[in-house]
């Protein structure tokens, strides 16, 4: 704990002069007595910081940028609450002033067709988010994305929701988060013909590098809607690390492969789990699990 002591002034309750400044709690007290005049006394410290070697700048900070935000965090917002900087309510008369000024500053803040467009599919992205539990990464990669397609002119004609779901889709694949086109379909709720379509769009003018699938990465996340134990979930972890130094999973989908893997796993390890089970919780059909099953049993029977 950092005190400060001020000397000039003199404490109300038994009249001395050693008033103590507690820069962590922000608490201003009599050192002698232990009144406490002010709880909420305001930091008169440097802001900066640096994470680097050089000497930090001295200029004063606040909230980070993010693509997230349409205008990435940098304008000022008229917060919702109508009390003064003292905490007192605002009158009437006051209050439908301020209601005018926040409005207007909403409006002015997208004033173009774009940044309404901008802010409006920002704002999906956000609803998203929290329906497919994604990571903050994985939104800021998304919102990326979008403003490069709308740098390209992609957006003009097409709707906001499939352009959104598809650079989501894109985002997931990009940073390896197992989330299929149905998963993103059914959060968006629009057809996952649209997402594909969209996705197929932004794939080429935008000339996309996307990272091979792993299947491992989606083995826990089926596990976990069928229930399995982990003992299944590491045989079948071992069986798609095999199938990986032959070269077996390549071209295949991540998907159907992690659902074979879990199945045998359930036949090895005893646990009851049929292939409709298995095939409603990865998404892919049962046809394809026996499939991708065939191939694994004649790897682990050479």
């Amino acid at each position: 704990m950092q005190n400060t002591a001020i000397a000039k002034q003199r404490c109300p309750s038994c009249g001395k002069r050693k008033i103590v400044t507690d820069e962590n709690s922000g608490e201003l007290f009599c050192a002698f007595c232990g009144l406490v005049i002010n709880d909420k006394i305001e930091d008169a410290g440097a802001e900066w910081r640096t994470f680097s070697n050089e000497a930090p700048a001295r200029n004063r900070v606040g909230i980070g940028t993010s693509l997230t935000m349409h205008d990435m965090g940098l304008s000022t917002v008229i917060g919702a609450a109508n009390k003064d900087s003292t905490g007192k309510p605002l009158s009437a008369s006051m209050k439908s002033s301020i209601e005018r000024l926040r409005t207007w500053d909403s409006r002015t803040q997208a004033h173009s067709s774009s940044d309404r467009n901008l802010r409006q599919a920002l704002n999906e992205m956000d609803k998203l988010k929290d329906k497919l539990a994604l990571a903050d990464a994985v939104i800021e990669k998304a919102a990326y994305i979008y403003r490069k397609a709308m740098e390209k002119k992609l957006v003009r004609g097409r709707s906001i929701q499939g352009l959104v779901a598809a650079c989501l889709y894109a985002a997931c694949r990009n940073t390896e988060t197992p989330r299929t086109l149905d998963d993103v379909a059914k959060g968006i709720n629009i057809r996952r013909k649209d997402v594909a379509r969209c996705y197929r769009l932004l794939y080429r003018e935008l000339e996309f590098k996307m990272p091979v699938v792993d299947p491992v990465k989606a083995v826990s996340r089926i596990a976990s809607i069928v229930e399995l134990g982990e003992r299944s979930k590491r045989k079948a972890v071992n069986i798609l690390n095999q199938a990986k130094k032959i070269g077996l999973v390549a071209g295949k989908d991540p998907m159907g492969m992690a659902a074979a893997a879990l199945y045998i796993a359930c036949i090895t390890s005893g646990e009851v789990k049929s292939q409709k089970q298995i095939s409603m919780a990865s998404g892919v059909t049962e046809v394809t699990i026996r499939n991708r099953c065939a191939g694994l049993r004649k790897m682990l029977q050479d």
